[in-house]
């Protein structure tokens, strides 16, 4: 139940980058231009498979003009 929950959490937050970075006609290499990360990162970001460092989280908050709460946070669903 845990893991599933957090596989979830997990798309969810990569499908809010992923969202936030085409709405800003951003591609991944643009991105990652922008934040001083490979595209690589940002790929596996958006996949699930990178946990980024709360500086590259703020960077990419930036970037996408958007806050680390509305791009990051998960709400709990006690």
């Amino acid at each position: 139940m845990v893991l599933n929950q957090r596989a979830n959490e997990a798309q969810s937050v990569n499908l809010r980058m992923r969202s936030a970075r085409a709405a800003k006609g951003l591609t991944q290499a643009d991105l990652s231009k922008l934040v001083g990360a490979s595209r690589q990162t940002v790929s596996m970001i958006e996949a699930g498979a990178h946990n980024p460092t709360l500086r590259l989280c703020i960077d990419i908050a930036r970037a996408l003009d958007t806050d680390l709460n509305s791009l990051f946070w998960e709400e709990s669903e006690s």
